[in-house]
């Protein structure tokens, strides 16, 4: 009996330390915005602590201890960091531009360690379809996109193209990295010749010169190549 009330005073003890520690570390920022050492720091606080609460065996005040002296350390750190700009370049990713008038910086990308297809997916949870509709695009530190589109919003490039609302569709990876996409060539009622024929009539000779290209039913083709030019914020 007396190992379940040790417990339950570690389990009390430790979730105020915890929660008085978690708040120190975190501040105001909601917790999907942690930077990386702040991330590491809570994964450490919970492992400690769950070690803690399971093992009666282990001494209790050390681990309250290392708990405490973890929050201090990254509350330290966090101060030198806001202080120091080449110390928080070392520690925490920088905000990188991986779009730029509707074609993507291929150097940023690569950088980041996203795929092409997490970034068309996160455009996507943003509402954007059509590359061409981006200005900037912009991974920041906490892995999330912020964009800004260009100045002429979709209806005003629609009437551009002659096309109307109802008759206005998606655009669809027809390259990625080099390679057709051949499922979604079909999709569009294209075939390969064809995209291959706009590929070509843009400039670009080579497939393997193309990082994505992206088309609509009606054959308008955006590219975006390896060659485009690292930009930093």
């Amino acid at each position: 009996m007396s190992s379940y009330v040790l417990v339950l005073f570690r389990v009390i003890s430790i979730m105020l330390l915890l929660l008085f520690s978690t708040l120190l570390i975190m501040g105001k920022r909601p917790i999907g915005e942690l930077p990386v050492f702040d991330f590491l720091a809570l994964v450490v606080v919970g492992a400690i602590v769950g070690a803690d609460i399971a093992v009666p065996e282990i001494d209790h005040l050390p681990t309250a201890f290392a708990v405490l002296v973890l929050a201090m350390m990254q509350r330290i750190i966090t101060a030198i960091l806001i202080k120091n700009k080449k110390a928080r370049r070392m520690i925490t990713f920088e905000p990188a531009v991986i779009i730029h008038e509707g074609k993507f910086v291929y150097n940023n990308l690569k950088k980041s360690l996203y795929t092409l297809d997490d970034i068309l997916m996160l455009l996507r949870e943003k509402n954007i379809f059509d590359l061409n509709q981006v200005g900037y695009a912009i991974l920041e530190a906490n892995g999330k996109i912020s964009i800004l589109k260009k100045a002429a919003d979709r209806e005003v490039r629609i009437k551009e193209i002659g096309l109307n609302k109802e008759n206005a569709c998606l655009f669809f990876p027809v390259i990625i990295e080099g390679e057709l996409q051949r499922e979604n060539i079909i999709r569009i009622h294209k075939t390969e010749k064809e995209v291959l024929s706009l590929m070509k009539a843009k400039g670009y000779s080579e497939i393997e010169q193309v990082f994505l290209a992206m088309m609509d039913k009606y054959g308008h083709l955006r590219i975006s190549t390896y060659s485009e030019k690292t930009r930093k914020l």
